[in-house]
């Protein structure tokens, strides 16, 4: 008995620490002030980022590391273009929700299927 226990703890073990972050896919939240529009990126594969909804703000990489997310891109405005680095911790992500967090800002996406 005590040899199925260690086998089936072992099995539960290692299936918990093979689990990885599937995050890619098109991603979106209510723009703030405006719920009705939405606004948000599309993490393609190869590390490839878009954005949605938003002309300004051009996401061009991304990469998940060590449970975080890492997004690059430009912010383009008043004739000047910066680029830019955001990084978030993962704090959950399954097949319809993504929630980001930068200290106490937490950002809430759900994957969208009909986006442009």
């Amino acid at each position: 008995m005590k040899k199925f226990l260690f086998i089936f703890l072992g099995l539960i073990l290692s299936a918990c620490g093979s689990e990885e972050l599937n995050i890619e896919g098109k991603w979106v939240e209510p723009v703030p002030n405006m719920p009705e529009l939405k606004q948000g990126f599309d993490l393609g594969q190869g590390g490839k980022a878009t954005s949605i909804g938003m002309a300004t703000l051009q996401y061009e990489t991304w990469k998940e590391e060590d449970g975080r997310l890492i997004l690059t891109g430009k912010s383009i405005g008043n004739h000047q273009t910066i680029d830019f680095t955001e990084e978030y911790e993962i704090a959950s992500v399954d097949e319809n929700k993504l929630v980001l967090k930068n200290g106490d800002y937490v950002r809430e996406f759900v994957k969208c299927t009909d986006c442009e």
